[in-house]
């Protein structure tokens, strides 16, 4: 039993960890002066909020640093098996990748009796389903887009049917494309009707807004979240503060050269200092992105100005109290310097001060 600093996903507090059940365990509690203290701090597995799995091999996640994932763009049907498989509540023996049994042979405290060694974990999946597009916008011309991925709308009725399939198929969101420099989009009046339909739902609308002035239209219209921070322009002081108060911006930076992120560079640094949230995403899947946290979207933001404060709180950890939660340790490390660069698995051998 060892004390332990973590971050509970809002504010770092104290704890006590052991192992229970043959694996380690946070308890939030205060920890009793006499023992031993971890050199380091524990967080929950990091969430990437925007990625495809069906454009990656979505195994390699349970070896990840990764917690949770939000996928934004994909059929309906095959990434709600993907999350029913990989639920975070699946734990035990017959969680996917998961060794049962605790670990053999003697060790100097019997410490190895007592904890198995780390296993892949399951990686929470929420997902919006279907990308909603104009007929004829994007991505419904694109090769990569997968079959069943694209939902058309042509009116409100469609609108209707469309939220609502996603809905019951289990999103935790709606994803819009509003790619004004591939192809339509949807005019104010559709898109505030989807952004109402989500609502009636108890789902946020993310939106892919690209080409000028989308970025400030969505949100206007209703948009909580932007899928990418704005690059197609450069947004002025006005719209930086308007956006600041009213949604969220998912990184992805990593996914952009030149001029683009550059402009991407720009516009989420300034958002960051209005008090903007930013949120840690990826785009995983466009390009040859790794399956796992990326070290080049974390310099990224360091670039535009996030600290190791700001970095996860971006990086939005899970709950690391919960059950069968994936434990990350950044050792020798306290709250104030913590990289979320530096954060591995937590193993047994870490428990044994």
């Amino acid at each position: 039993m060892n004390a332990v600093t973590f971050f509970d996903g809002e504010e770092w507090r104290d704890g006590v960890i052991d192992c229970v059940d043959g694996r380690p365990a946070l308890r939030d509690e205060r920890p009793s002066p006499e023992l031993p203290r971890l050199d380091g701090v524990i967080t929950g597995g990091f969430t990437d909020h925007h990625v495809h799995l069906q454009l990656v091999d979505h195994a390699l996640l349970a070896g990840s640093p990764l917690g949770r994932v939000l996928d934004l763009g994909a059929n309906p049907a095959v990434v709600a098996q993907l999350a029913v498989h990989n639920s975070s509540k699946a734990t035990g023996p017959e969680a996917p990748g998961s060794t049962a049994g605790p670990v053999s042979g003697p060790g100097a405290d019997g410490f190895e009796e007592l904890c198995t060694p780390p296993a892949p974990h399951p990686v929470q999946i929420d997902f919006a389903g279907a990308f909603l597009t104009a007929p004829g916008g994007y991505p419904s011309d694109r090769e990569w887009a997968p079959e069943g991925s694209v939902r058309e709308i042509a009116d409100a009725d469609a609108a209707a049917r469309a939220v609502a399939e996603m809905a019951d198929a289990g999103a935790s969101c709606i994803k819009v494309a509003s790619n004004g420099s591939a192809g339509p989009v949807f005019d104010d009046d559709l898109f505030r009707t989807i952004v109402d339909l989500a609502a009636a739902h108890a789902l946020d609308v993310v939106a892919h807004a690209e080409g000028r002035g989308e970025a400030q239209r969505v949100v206007r219209l209703g948009a909580a979240r932007l899928a990418h921070a704005p690059f197609t322009e450069r947004l002025d002081d006005e719209e930086i503060a308007d956006q600041a108060a009213s949604a969220s911006w998912i990184s992805t930076l990593a996914i952009h050269g030149g001029a683009d992120l550059t402009v991407a560079l720009h516009n989420i640094r300034r958002f960051h200092a209005a008090g903007g949230t930013v949120l840690y995403g990826t785009d995983m899947g466009n390009g040859p992105t790794p399956v796992g946290l990326n070290g080049t979207e974390l310099r990224a933001l360091r670039d535009a100005g996030l600290d190791d404060a700001a970095l996860l709180r971006a990086l939005a950890p899970v709950d690391p109290r919960g059950p069968g939660t994936r434990l990350l340790f950044l050792s020798g490390t306290t709250p104030e310097t913590a990289d979320p660069l530096h954060a591995r698995p937590l193993t047994p051998a870490d428990l044994k001060v």
